[in-house]
């Protein structure tokens, strides 16, 4: 016997999308979006790929992802670069930093990895 309903758990799921997104997207994603062409020049480049492109990739991944994964539009596949996105953060970006600075960017990709096994839910336009 499970001590949670099914509904109860498509809630949880529910709560966990909107919640991680949101607060990703304010004030992580749009404040990168909101200063793009400030910034892009001078973001950091972990994967030598160039800041513009480096930027333009956390930009999709902590506002496009998140506002799919808010939608439960392909939770899994969008969960995937945000995922990506924070353990870039966590073991490259802040390799050199202590653990505080490090859990931030560690609890976003725990919860994406999350999302990754359960996929948005019921409570989802299109999972």
């Amino acid at each position: 016997m499970s001590f949670f309903t099914t509904a109860q758990k498509d809630l949880g799921i529910l709560v966990l999308r909107v919640g991680v997104s949101l607060m990703m997207i304010f004030p992580h994603g749009l404040g990168k979006l909101l200063s793009f062409s400030d910034k892009m020049d001078v973001f950091p480049d972990p994967l030598g790929i160039s800041s513009p492109v480096s930027m333009a990739g956390a930009v999709f991944s902590e506002v496009i992802c998140s506002l799919m994964i808010i939608l439960g539009i392909k939770t899994r596949w969008f969960a995937l670069p945000a995922l990506f996105t924070m353990l870039v953060a966590a073991f490259v970006v802040h390799a050199n930093d202590p653990w505080n600075i490090k859990e931030k960017a560690l609890l976003y990709a725990l919860m994406y990895l999350v999302l990754i096994f359960t996929g948005g839910g019921k409570y989802s336009v299109r999972d």
